[in-house]
């Protein structure tokens, strides 16, 4: 009778810990699509700041293909869920290249168009950011989850593996020089 009630207890912690695992697992899912509808949402931005960009210089032409490059692979739907923050990191590295070229045209920072995109475009990487950390909180969750004991033993048995947190590129996290930028 005493094996019979510690084994129903033991089942019922084992369902209780197998339930948590995929509850934080779907976290992780949930959080990265945040990301994505994020990234679709600065997608759906970049065609229109290519536009009113080309209006007034031909200087960045190679900036603005690789962008519109680097959207079309990312829009293309085919790609793996690194592929995707590979090619965002390539993306918000282009763009803030462009940002600092606008820099050199005057008539274009004061365009009403070109003001309204990089206020909505400034919202989009807030909301991006905000998006990364969130993710990066359910998957530290997670493999907390999956690697503290007791849960270690049933993430084990049951075959959950640790999630990678999203990193910022090397080149991302170099310090800016104000005066490198405003001397080009």
């Amino acid at each position: 009778m005493i094996i019979a009630i510690i084994l129903v207890i033991l089942i019922i912690i084992g369902i209780f810990f197998y339930n948590s695992l995929i509850g934080k697992k779907n976290q992780v899912s949930n959080a990265f699509s945040a990301i994505d509808v994020m990234l679709k949402k600065r997608f759906d931005l970049i065609p229109n700041l290519v536009e009113v960009v080309k209006q007034y210089t031909n200087y960045e032409s190679e900036t603005l293909s690789k962008i519109v490059e680097l959207r079309t692979r990312a829009a293309a739907g085919n790609i793996s869920d690194a592929e995707k923050a590979q090619i965002d990191s390539q993306l918000s590295t282009s763009v803030k290249g462009l940002m600092v070229n606008v820099e050199n045209y005057p008539d274009l920072k004061a365009n009403t168009n070109f003001i309204n995109l990089q206020s909505t475009w400034t919202e989009s990487e807030e909301q991006i950011a905000a998006a990364r950390r969130s993710y990066n909180a359910a998957v530290t969750d997670y493999n907390n989850s999956i690697m503290m004991f007791p849960g270690s033993l049933f993430a084990g048995m049951l075959n959950f593996h640790p999630v990678p947190v999203l990193e910022t590129a090397v080149e991302e996290r170099k310090n800016i020089s104000a005066k490198d930028l405003f001397n080009n």
